[in-house]
């Protein structure tokens, strides 16, 4: 079963983000915990980790703007 990388929410305030980069490509195998992209908000930019092994399917575009809970990828 795939599980889903969704934009947490890292601020109080925060409902909002940018996509600023995505450390590993489409395809590639990634372990949990390992760092998966980062995202821009409120000036400051945060990296995410990986919440599972396994193969990534990127869904999100670099450099759009998601809000908090929205679907940026796919580990199966």
């Amino acid at each position: 079963m795939a599980t889903q990388v969704l934009l947490p929410k890292i601020g109080f305030s925060m409902n909002e983000a940018t996509l600023a980069e995505w450390m590993a490509a489409d395809g590639a195998s990634v372990t949990e915990g390992q760092p998966l992209y980062a995202l821009e908000s409120d000036k400051s930019v945060q990296e995410v980790e990986s919440p599972a092994t396994g193969t990534l399917k990127i869904i999100a575009t670099v450099g759009e703007v998601y809000e908090v809970g929205a679907v940026l990828a796919e580990i199966a």
